[in-house]
């Protein structure tokens, strides 16, 4: 009788367990819909391996990419519509500037992502070198203009030093054509294609002459304040994913085919070199983490270049308490 009743007892508890385990695989998911800011690319296989590998399932969490151009996320994060967005540190502050209560929560990159691309026969070895130069930009506007007026700024130079000229996202088409000679754009993608064409160009990267505050995950104050545990669990899957890219990138570059549309047809070569350059732009110490004095030399460009008013209270634009 006794033996008998411990079997049923011990079946009684295995089938409460398995119904616990039940019920926490098919718990359900937080779907958050995340504006990347730019189309379906290698630079984002971090958030590709992060959820390949489980890292956000197993936050209870379900990623949804938003690729869409015309979609502001920094203001649906303000007005509390989505928990988060992929900014710049730029964005965040312009936002505060505006009373919009957003706080930048993870250091994606470490180094601010844009080039000046010049012709080597040009003889641009410095910012300083721009002096009188005209230089060709998407526009006046984001991370171009903000990382080349970084530039000029660190060599004491002014957007009246130079002539800048409006050419849209075409900067590689029209350098290979030979109608532009000094560009402005990605360190992980213009400067890439134009060496893998053959030409052969020189590169200031803005991250060797002044640390920016970059690209990175913003969340509302109101999510940081109701639901903190939902922006800890987001930034530690992240984090797991860059990890894991940064230490295999053969991999992750293979993880992110499922991502990214005709990933067969691109130059695999020049794709692992996007990747490589972007790891390079990622790699720290201490995973996302945000240095202060990036900020503080961000806001610093920004003064100068009028686009905000006055000094604002960083502590509120940026925070470090979820970081592990």
């Amino acid at each position: 009788m006794f033996k008998k009743l411990v079997m049923l007892m011990l079946g009684l508890a295995l089938g409460l367990s398995a119904c616990g385990s039940s019920q926490v695989k098919n718990e359900a998911l937080t779907h958050i819909r995340l504006p990347m800011g730019y189309i379906p690319n290698i630079q984002y296989a971090p958030y590709y391996v992060a959820i390949e590998k489980g890292y956000f399932k197993e936050a209870g969490l379900e990623i949804e990419f938003d690729y869409a151009f015309e979609t502001d996320g920094v203001k649906l994060v303000g007005v509390g519509e989505l928990p988060f967005a992929v900014a710049s540190g730029e964005q965040v502050l312009l936002a505060r500037a505006q009373d919009v209560p957003v706080t930048y929560v993870m250091a994606w990159y470490q180094q601010y992502p844009i080039s000046v691309v010049a012709k080597s026969d040009l003889g641009i070895a410095a910012p300083a070198d721009l002096k009188g130069k005209m230089i060709g930009l998407p526009g006046l506007f984001g991370a171009n203009y903000v990382g080349l007026r970084a530039l000029l700024f660190s060599a004491g130079l002014s957007e009246a030093d130079v002539t800048l000229e409006e050419i849209g996202f075409n900067q590689v088409e029209l350098m290979a054509a030979g109608t532009q000679n000094i560009i402005v754009g990605y360190a992980a993608n213009e400067p890439v294609q134009l060496k893998a064409q053959g030409m052969d160009v020189t590169e200031l990267r803005v991250s060797d002459f002044v640390q920016l505050a970059s690209n990175g995950i913003l969340a509302s104050e109101k999510v940081i304040a109701e639901n903190p545990e939902l922006v800890r669990s987001f930034v530690g899957a992240f984090l797991k994913g860059l990890q894991y890219t940064i230490d295999h990138p053969d991999e992750a570059y293979a993880l992110s085919e499922t991502y990214i549309p005709n990933f067969v047809d691109l130059d695999e070569t020049v794709q692992k070199e996007v990747l490589a350059v972007s790891i390079n732009q990622w790699k720290a110490d201490r995973l996302g983490y945000s240095d202060p004095q990036a900020w503080e030399n961000m806001q610093n460009v920004l003064l100068d270049m009028g686009l905000i008013p006055e000094e604002l209270d960083l502590s509120k634009a940026f925070t470090n308490e979820f970081i592990p």
